[in-house]
């Protein structure tokens, strides 16, 4: 019989990552995570280098979208978990699985003045994250780890933090056990499926709001026509119900005047949303019919929106069986597909006077980006505006910091998007300001050939803050700063740039940037659409 082969737990960590499915980490190694290291190469897991703790977990929630597998960043103690505070802040308002491992000091009270101490990293890291624990012994680390990839697979998918004092990562252990049950979501109760279909076969004006817990469904095109039901989506939505669908009224959820729209259904059912702030911009959804909702986590069931019926489960499963419950044939009074039309090109309208002239960059962007790109988006008018008129072909490809919205997330997030994606497209869209937030990771990109082309939109400020001091009638104070030449910053990098002077040389240029060996800036401002 062999003798059980102990390690230093830190490199057991990376073996038992491995054996779960774990394929990439992102991270900086230091002095106080150097153990995490030790195991890596022989784990024969891929180690990405970033070169800020938040660059590496902004690179840890991209891949996570893009796989749908959790996102794993090793950090040191201290400023190296401070650094990756706001990553992990993102990924518990999106939903998106990342798991951060960091060192710790294995003794903070009785001695002061360490190399990054804290006076409490646990507790600070769960301020912004679902869960934030420290293991004190080996079994305890792994049993947490286990924790976090379970409760990634069977409940909402939100960061969580595991510490581990740096005395255990260097003592040898012994190697976590093998994972033999694979869990998965709870089963929704047939009397409840029942009675949303008897609901829905009743309604008259049925209308689905969709948002980005329900991009996994299937065929929802063929299941609204047949349930003679119209739909919005909300930003995360995108791409849910295809563009084309004759009674979808898009992803125009946030339009002041949608509240109209939705007073007319007799039956709304909310899927996979939490009807947040940044998907309304108002307290009120706007219904007058009856509420229901579907969703995997039971604090959005009990939100201010009163839902007088709801349903705890994945939307997959209740869409799936609610589809198996309704009958053949529905007849309804139904929407108005020129109404609906109407509503649409109403509200892009609205759009295209708000910000004048994006549009058109939109639409050139759009036209000239090839099928099944995967895009990550940043705190910039220019998404702003795109995340309302571009319309997805596809679920779960249109990536944006939509609760937390930190700035710098969207270059470091589409890297590890096309780390996870290898061969197929990404591309980042991003401001100026918020460039210089994570601008560092082109290096990152530039050191992994990565074929990723950068929209900087470049409008020489701080616009949309502008515009809202200008709305309460303060005098805009501090949204102009100075801006380096970005394309010999990206040179400086080893990437390569381009600055179009109009829009009818955007597709030559994506083009190019899709097939390149390395990563593409490519500089608009808002006089290239003149």
């Amino acid at each position: 019989m062999s003798a059980v082969q102990t390690r230093p737990l830190g490199a057991q960590i990376s073996h038992m990552l491995k054996s779960r499915g774990v394929e990439v980490i992102f991270g900086i190694p230091g002095v106080h995570n150097q153990e995490m290291y030790r195991g890596i190469e022989e784990a024969g897991l891929t180690h990405v280098l970033a070169r800020h703790e938040q660059g590496a977990g902004f690179m840890a929630d991209g891949y996570a979208r893009a796989t749908g597998k959790p996102g794993v960043a090793y950090v040191i103690t201290g400023p190296g978990l401070c650094n990756v505070m706001t990553p992990m802040g993102q990924a518990y308002s999106d939903s998106v699985p990342v798991l951060v491992l960091s060192s710790c000091l294995d003794e903070t009270a009785a001695r002061k003045g360490q190399l990054h101490q804290m006076n409490d990293q646990r507790a600070a890291a769960e301020t912004v994250c679902d869960w934030s624990e420290m293991a004190l012994t080996a079994p305890a680390a792994y049993q947490l780890i286990d924790r976090a990839l379970t409760e990634f697979a069977t409940s909402r998918p939100r960061s969580k933090h595991i510490s581990v004092p740096i005395h255990l990562l260097e003592a040898e252990a012994a190697p976590a056990h093998a994972l033999a049950v694979s869990a998965t979501l709870p089963a929704v109760p047939p009397a409840q499926i029942d009675l949303l279909a008897q609901k829905l076969a009743a309604a008259q004006k049925p209308l689905f709001i969709f948002g980005g817990g329900a991009v996994g469904v299937q065929n929802v095109d063929a299941l609204l026509a047949r349930w003679q039901a119209a739909s919005l989506t909300t930003y995360a939505g995108r791409g849910i119900v295809s563009p084309g669908a004759p009674l979808h009224f898009g992803a125009y959820l946030a339009r002041e005047s949608s509240v109209d729209v939705i007073a007319q259904a007799d039956l709304v059912i909310a899927v996979g949303t939490e009807l947040a702030e940044v998907d309304l911009w108002r307290d009120h959804l706007g219904h007058s019919g009856e509420l229901v909702r579907v969703d995997i986590d039971p604090s959005v069931l009990a939100d201010p929106q009163a839902a007088p019926f709801a349903i705890l489960g994945d939307a997959v499963q209740v869409m799936t069986a609610l589809d198996a419950a309704l009958p053949d044939e529905r007849t309804a009074a139904g929407w108005n597909a020129a109404e609906v039309a109407g509503w649409r090109k109403r509200w892009r309208s609205e759009v295209d006077m708000e910000r004048p002239g994006i549009l058109a960059v939109v639409e050139a962007v759009k036209a000239a980006t090839p099928e099944g790109t995967m895009i990550y988006s940043d705190m910039t008018q220019f998404a702003y505006a795109a995340t309302e008129v571009w319309e997805m072909d596809r679920p779960g490809y249109w990536h944006h910091p939509y609760g937390f919205g930190t700035l710098g997330y969207a270059t470091p997030a589409a890297i590890g998007g096309a780390i996870g994606r290898p061969g197929l497209p990404t591309m980042a869209i991003i401001g100026d300001y918020g460039f210089q937030y994570t601008v560092q990771e082109l290096g990152a990109a530039v050191e992994l050939g990565l074929p990723l082309p950068i929209i900087l939109w470049d409008n020489g400020k701080l616009g949309e803050i502008e515009d809202s001091m200008t709305r309460a009638q303060i005098a805009p104070n501090a949204v102009i700063a100075h801006n380096p030449d970005f394309c010999k910053l990206a040179e400086a990098y080893g990437a390569y740039a381009a600055a179009p002077k109009s829009l009818e040389e955007l597709p030559e240029v994506l083009a190019q940037a899709f097939k390149a060996d390395r990563p593409t800036l490519i500089y608009l401002t808002p006089q290239t659409a003149v």
